[in-house]
């Protein structure tokens, strides 16, 4: 066994060097300052003390320096996973209520322990069940659920709902009770925000500023915020003025925490924990691999199973909440320089040192400043373009990530990616259940063969051949056997008959019975089955019971070897 395999810090740890940590270092203070807003922000989305946040951005970085495979990757807490957090442990007990906590470190727990199983038996593959346009989809309508749930912060009033319409029927009915200077701040803080990553980049651009530090002060943007409206609120006592702050944050290290063995507790959450881990694997994975490819290096998808589950089980252990890897701090990390995952552990003790000494500075921070941050990165998620592309490029898709985005908003976010995994199989097993089959002819004087419906080719009456484009299995086995009857009941001339299998790539048990019903029934119809550039594995197996003697044809290595040899015999 090699054990750098499961330690990837043994392949760069060894040859770091002074100038590596100096950029480590100071891709570290950026992340840092970055990071402590944005923990506090999403520790108050999954309805938890603003503190739990912090803690969350320790104990897993320091396990992901030691695991982890990406060398910018920041994991942490992020918008879409808090909200699964407080959805899951909020169906089970109330956010205020005192138990909530420990209901959110069991989720974390069992969460980092289905990922660290899914990694040791390299089970990466279950990510693949999310497509792209259910995941599109869960994190539009999830982003919307997020921007409206954080408006009764700018608004100053308590409203809440687990969907879409609760939210917003709440929020009507709190109307009356807003606070003006809790909205005035709150609202300043989001058009600011707005207004900067907007237009302070290109602004600074055109007064001559670099790439670099353009792009690094649209995103250090939250940061002034923060500051500012801390400073007023201190300075012009707006606590006292019905203004909703953070209040005291403890200081010291995270406590020591132990999951409940409440087994009851374990069999309501395992749903939730299964989709968190999932949907986090997709993001984190999918920001490792895109920040890798920029650099020409890679990452181990397994391996990032097991990262990830321990950074749980390591947030789980330290009062933490579930984490993942974040796109924009990674980002921000790699524009930072950051040349590997030590970036990460001096960006964890950056932020226990906000803990240990740097908490009472953030007594007096709005938490309408919080859902104006957290409002600006959401809303950054709703992705229009995919939309658009994909209603274009295919309208079962669409449907998929239509559905997904509907009963998210109607019905919470767990009900919502439930049904757009659920669709996604459907029509993955409908599509194959109806596998695409082209009569084809020689394009003449080639080797080559194409669709007689989309190409002038050459055929003969007495020789047809079909080219089947999907693997055979049980779902799509009858349907072969129909399609070859329909087409062989329109030409009595038939004597030969080849199946082109370069795109077979298996063939089950089912589908070796409707070959055998194939050859038969053509048998006793007075024509010959033939199979043309099967694949060796798929040959193999039917080797393996005998079914090339059982043909009453010939098996050919190329579609043209078996053109030429049986016209010859016409």
């Amino acid at each position: 066994m090699n054990i750098r395999q499961y330690l990837p810090i043994l392949e760069w740890l060894p040859a770091y060097r002074l100038a590596t940590l100096n950029q480590d270092l100071l891709a570290a203070i950026i992340v840092t300052v970055m990071l402590v807003p944005q923990s506090l922000a999403y520790a108050m989305l999954a309805g938890l003390p603003p503190e739990v946040g912090l803690y969350a951005s320790i104990a897993p970085l320091l396990v992901y320096a030691i695991l982890g495979t990406s060398r910018t990757l920041s994991v942490g807490p992020v918008a879409v996973i808090a909200l699964m957090t407080a959805t899951t442990a909020g169906s089970i007990v109330a956010p205020e209520s005192e138990s909530y906590l420990t209901m959110v470190i069991l989720l974390t727990f069992i969460s980092g322990g289905m990922l660290t199983l899914m990694g040791v038996f390299r089970l990466g593959f279950l990510a693949n069940f999310l497509s792209h346009p259910v995941i599109s989809g869960f994190i539009t309508a999830s982003a919307v659920i997020i921007a409206f749930s954080q408006l009764k912060h700018l608004l100053g009033v308590s409203a809440s709902g687990h969907n879409f319409p609760e939210v917003l029927a709440a929020l009507v009915q709190a109307l009356p009770d807003l606070k003006v200077i809790t909205l005035l701040l709150g609202g300043g803080t989001l058009l600011f925000l707005f207004a900067a990553r907007r237009w302070l980049g290109v602004a600074m651009l055109r007064l001559g500023c670099s790439q670099g530090i353009a792009s690094g002060a649209g995103r250090l943007a939250p940061i002034l915020a923060v500051v500012v409206t801390t400073w007023m609120t201190a300075q012009f006592s707006l606590a006292e003025k019905g203004v909703a702050v953070v209040g005291e944050v403890p200081a010291g290290l995270p406590p020591l925490a132990m999951p409940t063995s409440d087994w009851s507790l374990w069999g309501q959450l395992w749903v939730g924990a299964l989709l968190i881990s999932i949907v986090g694997f997709v993001e984190s994975v999918s920001v490792g691999q895109t920040l890798a490819a920029k650099r020409r290096e890679r990452i181990e998808p397994d391996q990032e199973l097991i990262a990830l589950g321990c950074s749980n089980l390591g947030a789980a252990f330290s009062t933490g909440m579930p984490v993942t890897g974040g796109f924009s701090r990674s980002v921000v990390n790699f524009d930072a320089g950051a040349r590997t995952p030590a970036a990460g552990a001096f960006t964890a003790l950056g932020i226990l040192a906000v803990i240990l000494w740097l908490t009472p500075l953030l007594q007096t921070l709005p938490i309408a400043t919080l859902a104006a941050t957290i409002i600006i990165a959401v809303l950054s998620l709703i992705d229009f373009h995919a939309i658009r592309h994909t209603w274009r490029y295919s309208k079962a898709d669409f449907s998929a990530m239509l559905i997904t985005v509907v009963i998210t908003l109607l019905q919470g976010v767990e009900a919502g990616i439930l049904a757009g995994v659920g669709l996604s199989l459907a029509l993955h097993v409908y599509r194959t259940s109806r596998p695409h089959t082209a009569v084809v002819g020689r394009v003449a004087g080639t080797e080559h063969f194409r669709n007689v419906e989309r190409h002038s080719v050459e055929t003969t009456p007495e020789l047809l051949v079909i080219r089947v484009d999907e693997s055979l299995y049980f779902p799509n086995a009858r349907y072969l056997e129909d399609q070859i009857q329909a087409l062989v009941s329109q030409r009595p001339k038939v004597r030969h008959l080849v199946l082109s299998c370069q795109a077979v790539n298996h063939i089950d048990a089912s589908a070796l019975d409707s070959l055998e019903s194939i050859n038969a029934r053509l048998k006793d119809a007075g024509i010959k089955l033939h199979l043309a550039e099967v694949k060796g594995p798929v040959m193999d197996r039917l080797e393996l019971i005998g079914f090339p003697k059982q043909l009453s044809g010939a098996m050919f290595m190329s579609t043209f070897d078996a053109w030429q040899s049986l016209k010859a015999e016409h």
